[in-house]
C-alpha cells in the first residue's frame, strides 16, 4: 500500500488541463485528504468551444486556471511523457517526476493526420490554441480578398467556414460526402441558407474530397485544382499516444480502453476521462458537453473506491449540438438523451443565442467547480500553484 494512503492522505495526479481534467480536479479536490495534482502543457485553461472565434479575433479562447481550477489543487506546467503504472509515476518533459495512489487520464484529443499528400505541410487547423494562433497570423499577413479553404463540414469545418465569411473572407468549404454529417438532414436546411446567405460556396457529393495541398491550392479527386491563399482542416481528430507509449492497452484510434466506470482494463488506480479514453463496450462522440459529464464520473469512480465502495456504470445525458455561423445566427440540433439527433431544431439569431448561453453556461460550470474546491484550500492565489517540476519523491510501499 502506498505510504501516503496509510498516512490517510491519497495523491491523484490528473494529466490533462481540459474540460475532463479540470471538472475531475475540481470534484476530488472537494473531499478531504485528497491532494490532487494536474499536469498541463499549457498556464491557462484553453477554451476549445471557442477557438473559430479566435481565429477572427471576437475572442481569445483561453481562461486563466485561477478562474476555473480549484485554489487547493497544484498546477504543474509541463507535459507528461510516460505513466509508469507498476510504480506509479508521470515522468515528465521537463526532467520531473510525479508519483501518484490514482491518476486521471484526460490527455484530450488534436488534429488528425490528414495522410493526403501536402496537408500537414501547408494546411492549418483550429483544434487547439497554437493551431488556431498560427491560423490567425497567417489570415492577417494575407489579403481579405485572397480565397480561403476549409477541408471538413463537422461542427468545428461549419463554425469556422462561418466564422471567416461573416468576417469579410471568401470561404470556400469541401464537405465530402454532405453538409454537416453529424446533423439531421432537415437541420442541414437552415445551416445551407445560412452559408449561401454569408457568400460559402458548398462542395459536397461526388467529386468534394481534397487529394493533395500545396500553398496557395488544393487538388480534387475530380481532377479540378482550386485556388486556396489559406487552407484550414478540420476533418478528424486523434488522441495523443501516451498510453499507448506507456504500454497500456487501447483501440486503434490510440485511446485508452476503459470499463463501464472510466477504469483502465490494464488498472484499477488509472481513471479516463474525455476525449483520449474510451469504453470496451460504449461510445462517446468527442465533445466538450460529454468532457464536462465524464470528468466528475471519473472522480466519482476514484472517490468510491478510496472509501471502498464499488464504482458505478457511468451514465451520460447528450442534449443536442449548438453551432455558431458567425456571431448573428446559428443552429441548435436536438438529440435524444443517448446523442442521437432528431429533427428538431432552433436557427437564426435565436440559434446563436443558445450556442452563446452553452459557452457562458460551462464556463460558470468551471468556475463555480473551482469555487467549491477552493473552500477546502488554504490559499486562492493562482500564481502560488504554478509549480515547476519537482524531483521524485517516491513514497514508501509496503
Amino acid at each position: 500500500m502506498n505510504g501516503n494512503m496509510m498516512n490517510g492522505n491519497v495523491e491523484v495526479v490528473v494529466v490533462g488541463g481540459g474540460y475532463g481534467g479540470v471538472t475531475a480536479a475540481n470534484r476530488l479536490a472537494r473531499r478531504d485528504g485528497v491532494s490532487v495534482t494536474l499536469v498541463n502543457p499549457r498556464r491557462e485553461f484553453v477554451s476549445r468551444i471557442r477557438l473559430h472565434q479566435l481565429v477572427t479575433g471576437s475572442d481569445d479562447a483561453v481562461e486563466g486556471f485561477g478562474e476555473v481550477l480549484g485554489g487547493n489543487v497544484r498546477l504543474v506546467v509541463d507535459t507528461a511523457t510516460r505513466l509508469d503504472a507498476a510504480e506509479r509515476r508521470v515522468s515528465l518533459a521537463g526532467g520531473g517526476t510525479l508519483s501518484y495512489d490514482y491518476l486521471v487520464y484526460a490527455v484530450g484529443s488534436g488534429a488528425a493526420d490528414p495522410g493526403v499528400p501536402g496537408a500537414a505541410e501547408f494546411a492549418h487547423w483550429v483544434s487547439d490554441l497554437e493551431g488556431a494562433q498560427r491560423l490567425r497570423s497567417a489570415l492577417d499577413a494575407t489579403p481579405a480578398s485572397a480565397s480561403v479553404t476549409v477541408v471538413g463540414a463537422g461542427p468545428t469545418g461549419l463554425e469556422t467556414a462561418a466564422e471567416l465569411a461573416e468576417a469579410g473572407r471568401k470561404v470556400t468549404l469541401i464537405c465530402g460526402d454532405v453538409l454537416g454529417p453529424s446533423l439531421h438532414a432537415r437541420v442541414r436546411r437552415p445551416v445551407a441558407r445560412r452559408l449561401a446567405k454569408l457568400g460559402v460556396t458548398v462542395l459536397e457529393g461526388h467529386g468534394a474530397r481534397v487529394t493533395a495541398v500545396t500553398q496557395d491550392a488544393v487538388r480534387l479527386d475530380d481532377g479540378r485544382s482550386l485556388p486556396s491563399a489559406v487552407t484550414i482542416w478540420t476533418a478528424g481528430f486523434c488522441v495523443p499516444d501516451l498510453a499507448a507509449r506507456s504500454g497500456l492497452r487501447t483501440d486503434t484510434d490510440g485511446r485508452l480502453l476503459t470499463d463501464a466506470t472510466l477504469t483502465s482494463v490494464d488498472d484499477v488506480r488509472i481513471v479516463a476521462a474525455g476525449d483520449a479514453a474510451v469504453m470496451a463496450d460504449q461510445q462517446f462522440r468527442m465533445s466538450c458537453q460529454a468532457a464536462v459529464q465524464l470528468g466528475p464520473a471519473a472522480a466519482d469512480t476514484i472517490l468510491r473506491r478510496i472509501a471502498g465502495k464499488t464504482p458505478t456504470r457511468v451514465r451520460m445525458f447528450f442534449a443536442g449540438q449548438c453551432l455558431s455561423l458567425g456571431r448573428n445566427e446559428g443552429v441548435t440540433q436536438f438529440s435524444y438523451p443517448n446523442d442521437k439527433v432528431n429533427a428538431l431544431s432552433i436557427s437564426g439569431r435565436s440559434g446563436a443565442g443558445v450556442k452563446e448561453i452553452a459557452c457562458r453556461f460551462t464556463l460558470n460550470k468551471l468556475v463555480s467547480g473551482a469555487r467549491k474546491a477552493s473552500s477546502r484550500a488554504s490559499h486562492g492565489d493562482s500564481t502560488d500553484r504554478l509549480a515547476a517540476p519537482q524531483p521524485e519523491q517516491t513514497p514508501s510501499r509496503t
